[in-house]
């Protein structure tokens, strides 16, 4: 192969790359601020500068483009290291720990989480998208319910509340009217984790 077609060739892989990396961007913009259910093809290909045809080349479908705008949405926003969580022996302290940075993530991603739980149920692609963060969650559940004790049902009622502590939804029930602080939400959750492991 020539020099010159070599060139050429990476130079429009270099371009193919350049225009799905706007193409994602424009989506994840419009996902933040309209939401994913009012997200049209139209939209996004005006917003990236291309043509629709363009959009649907690089994403044949829409779990195609949410799959791409959730790794580049969560690059951009990483989840709260799990491992620093694992280090702390006291159950107690090591929940108010998670809590205070899963809560704090939040805070730097509500637009995009509050459009996305909105949409989940209208918008079909949504879920696996989220599949890496629910995981996540689940991950983090599983570290946070150690040391609390409980066999059978008082496991999976102290698991239960945990998870409900870690949900944006139970966040933003508590932060949305400006009155709660972060602490204490941390507070008032994981109160409701500590009465599940001693009921």
């Amino acid at each position: 192969m020539s020099s010159r077609r070599q060139y050429t060739l990476k130079k429009r892989a270099e371009e193919m790359a350049e225009t799905r990396r706007r193409i994602t961007e424009a989506a994840v913009d419009l996902h933040g601020t309209v939401g994913p259910a009012r997200t049209s093809w139209s939209a996004v290909a005006e917003r990236a500068g291309v043509e629709r045809h363009t959009v649907y080349r690089h994403f044949p479908t829409e779990a195609d483009l949410f799959g791409a705008c959730s790794a580049h949405y969560f690059a951009a926003h990483p989840f709260p290291d799990l491992e620093p969580w694992r280090a702390i022996s006291d159950p107690n302290e090591r929940l108010a720990r998670a809590l205070d940075d899963i809560y704090a993530f939040y805070e730097r991603t509500e637009p995009m989480f509050t459009n996305v739980w909105r949409d989940i149920e209208f918008v079909d692609a949504i879920r696996p998208g989220l599949a890496p963060f629910l995981g996540y969650l689940a991950q983090a559940t599983e570290i946070l319910a150690t040391g609390f004790g409980g066999l059978g049902e008082r496991a999976c009622l102290i698991e239960a509340a945990i998870g409900h502590a870690l949900d944006f939804r139970t966040w933003r029930s508590l932060a949305a009217g400006g009155c709660v602080t972060r602490a204490e939400a941390v507070r008032l959750v994981a109160a409701l984790v500590e009465e599940a492991a001693t009921t």
